[in-house]
């Protein structure tokens, strides 16, 4: 029960609670509909791009490239539109050019071996500024009025907006494949042990390049809710977004070594930051006050875990340090191991004379 208790998941949902009736107490509308939907939605596309990041961090690895992916897509959503082509023809590119984006991606780290790090570091600048390339510096304005709804009402009667219903799909989607089947195990194994998973039969490059590819298409996905909502694409959409979907990650306890994590605690992470987020701006705090609080948030998401696992170590070891071996006995006379070991009471220690001792001294 007290495991239960402290479980990391429980203690944001706690924190969760803590920060809506903080903002409830002292700010006037926090708690109306529309106060709600306008919180739930800010987060949406965030919320797309961290269940992109959460398996793939599962399995040991990482993308920072996903906000620039976004950007990309918003760019080519804005020219195509801008070329007359219909928006029913768009969505469809675009999904297939995250999903090209993510393969490069998944090529590099997978069949060339390199790590995720540099590389998604390399593409989160080459597919921004294949953005500018594409779209220059300008805005393309003016999206269908028919499609525009979906990324800013909500559901009829409910303060639930219709991106966030996509949120949900999602996330019950992700929950399903990662925490009850077969290939939800295969990431905890590879995120435990990439050799391991091999030596077991796990298919991990297969895997690890699907992986890759989902995420492009979750953040294409994201590119066009993002860009109906604003009604502007734009090379520089999501610029930095990338930081708050990893810190969101991480806090809702995804180890960054990867083998721990639950939809549950990310998806609590999402709420908690989005809630504190829309108290903050109630309150007029600035939009640089609001970077320090996201730094140190991704901080102690990394430090928690840690200093959890420590503080459970000592806790099972009683608290004591194992007692060291005894000093081995080196020198003039020194009994060997080998010997030692094979005595007993039926066999007495021999004890080899030391040649570099005279007879006088033996």
């Amino acid at each position: 029960m007290r495991e239960k208790v402290l479980r990391w998941e429980t203690i944001l949902l706690a924190l969760c609670v803590a920060v809506f009736v903080w903002g409830a107490l002292s700010t006037p509308g926090f708690t109306g509909p529309d106060n709600i939907s306008f919180l739930l939605l800010d987060y949406t596309e965030i919320a797309l791009l961290a269940l992109a990041l959460l398996p793939i961090i599962v399995t040991g690895q990482i993308d920072l490239s996903v906000a620039s992916i976004l950007g990309f897509c918003s760019a080519l959503t804005g020219v195509l539109w801008n070329s007359g082509m219909a928006f029913e023809t768009i969505v469809p590119l675009v999904l297939f050019a995250g999903a090209l984006l993510g393969s490069l991606n998944a090529t590099l780290i997978v069949k060339f071996g390199l790590p995720a790090l540099a590389v998604t570091i390399g593409t989160l600048g080459l597919y921004r500024g294949l953005a500018y390339v594409v779209l220059g510096d300008g805005a393309v304005t003016g999206f269908p009025d028919n499609y525009r709804p979906l990324a800013t009402d909500t559901l009829p009667g409910t303060f639930l907006p219709y991106a966030t219903l996509v949120v949900l799909v999602v996330g019950a989607l992700a929950a399903v494949v990662v925490h009850h089947t077969p290939v939800g195990r295969s990431l905890y194994a590879i995120g435990l042990g990439e050799q391991t998973a091999r030596f077991s039969g796990i298919r991990v490059d297969r895997l690890k390049f699907t992986l890759y590819i989902v995420s492009g298409v979750l953040c294409a996905v994201a590119s066009l809710i993002y860009t109906l909502r604003y009604n502007s694409a734009r090379a520089d959409n999501a610029y930095g977004m990338e930081l708050t979907a990893v810190a969101a990650v991480l806090l809702g306890g995804v180890s960054i070594f990867g083998g721990r994590g639950t939809v549950v605690g990310v998806s609590s992470a999402l709420l908690l930051m989005a809630g504190l987020r829309n108290v903050l701006f109630l309150n007029d705090v600035t939009n640089e006050i609001q970077n320090v609080i996201n730094g140190m948030l991704l901080i102690i998401s990394v430090l928690i875990p840690v200093l959890t696992t420590t503080l459970r170590g000592r806790r099972r070891s009683g608290g004591t340090e194992p007692a060291p071996p005894p000093p081995s006995r080196t020198g003039p006379g020194a009994v060997p191991v080998a010997a030692a070991a094979g005595a007993g009471p039926d066999k007495p220690l021999a004890v080899h004379p030391d040649p570099s001792r005279t007879e006088e001294d033996q």
